[in-house]
């Protein structure tokens, strides 16, 4: 089999990065986002420190790092993290991820990597999320890996194959890790299900036997929890349209929620790393079972640990004593809270432009799931 070709899903390369610089500089847009990011003395250093990037590692220490820290100091009330200790930092992995925000989940993630002192990863992205050459250009030197997802059905078995085929490389050859989100898409829903069909994706490349595939990889669960959930008021407003009809997206909806979650207020933020799962791989029985049966064990092994390691807040509790008329939870939130999250469905009817039973059972399920996820593992 011939090596694929890497160069139209890749990440800039050196020379590219270096090239990507200028043309970000003199984006008017560019200055437009960093007059909001920062002082005037702050993108002057910024600035400074850009011009002089030549690598992925310096171009993240010049402007991603101190952007996102200035999107934590704006719009969230701290970004706290737990279980890094779970990896090493001489290996690298396959970061599975929870996905609850466009950019934010993985530039989290990379922050606290980078803050501790561990490689940051390779990051996959959707190529309907290509809307203007700064943001290819910005992704790009941010270690962006494109996912293409329309095409015929060959071609999305091709696109597939090359996908699975530049994450394991990464993994197993260049030793740089990845993140990938567990499902097509954010959560508009609050739950967090794996998609199958990703880990399917993780299998077309290798050439060993399935178990081996996945083990090669070193797939480590990661969950992100946010006190108040970006998007929130569009995220219910697609689930509610889809409902009765084929929900279409507008033009702009892709960037305007990569600047909504960016610039919402999100309150306080938890990451946790969750622990690889090889070893849990080395306690399937797999006698009798074929290899879709095995994928849906991962997932579900997956899916344990995201639903164990989601940071429960008060806003989730409140939501979910709501959604069942009881005081259940009622020592974990106070008045502030309620009155947190009825501004928040407020805001939420005024953009679905609908207040009704349905539009409040989407808007606390948003919230209320990751508890009922919970109780759900409990019991098994």
């Amino acid at each position: 089999m011939d090596e694929p070709n890497f160069d139209a899903i890749r990440p800039y390369n050196f020379q590219e990065i270096q090239e990507a610089i200028p043309r970000i500089i003199s984006d008017p847009s560019f200055h437009a986002m960093t007059d909001y990011l920062f002082t005037k003395e702050k993108k002057k250093e910024v600035l400074q420190n850009l011009n002089k990037a030549r690598t992925i590692n310096e171009f993240q220490i010049a402007l991603t790092l101190p952007a996102v820290q200035s999107i934590f100091d704006k719009t969230t009330d701290g970004i706290e993290h737990s279980g890094f200790e779970n990896i090493d930092k001489t290996k690298s992995y396959v970061y599975l991820a929870n996905h609850r925000d466009i950019v934010l989940d993985s530039s989290i993630l990379g922050a606290v990597l980078l803050q501790l002192g561990f490689n940051t990863p390779k990051t996959t992205w959707g190529s309907n999320l290509m809307v203007s050459p700064l943001i290819v250009d910005l992704g790009k030197s941010n270690q962006m890996i494109t996912v293409f997802r329309e095409g015929s059905p060959k071609e999305l078995l091709q696109n597939s194959q090359r996908l699975s085929s530049f994450i394991r490389k990464s993994i197993m050859e260049e030793n740089k890790p990845v993140w990938i989100a567990h499902r097509k898409g954010r959560s508009k829903t609050g739950s967090d299900k794996t998609d199958v069909s990703i880990l399917k994706m993780l299998t077309l490349s290798g050439n060993t036997g399935v178990v081996n595939k996945i083990s090669e990889l070193n797939i480590t669960p990661v969950t992100i929890s946010y006190e108040w959930e970006p998007c929130d008021a569009m995220k219910v407003r697609e689930i509610y349209l889809s409902k009765d009809n084929t929900y279409i997206k507008s033009a702009d909806e892709d960037f305007n929620s990569i600047l909504g979650g960016l610039t919402s207020d999100k309150g306080r933020v938890h990451i946790s790393m969750g622990i690889p799962i090889n070893d849990e791989l080395l306690k399937i029985d797999n006698t009798g079972i074929n290899n879709n049966e095995f994928i849906n064990i991962v997932a579900e092994i997956v899916d344990k640990q995201i639903y164990n390691n989601y940071w429960l807040w008060p806003s989730n509790y409140l939501a979910y004593d709501l959604l069942n008329n009881s005081t259940h939870y009622a020592d974990k939130y106070d008045e502030n809270t309620k009155q947190k999250l009825e501004e928040r469905y407020k805001s939420t009817t005024e953009i679905t432009k609908h207040d009704n039973k349905d539009i409040r059972e989407l808007f606390l399920l948003l919230y209320a799931n990751p508890v009922i996820n919970r109780l759900k593992y409990k019991q098994k």
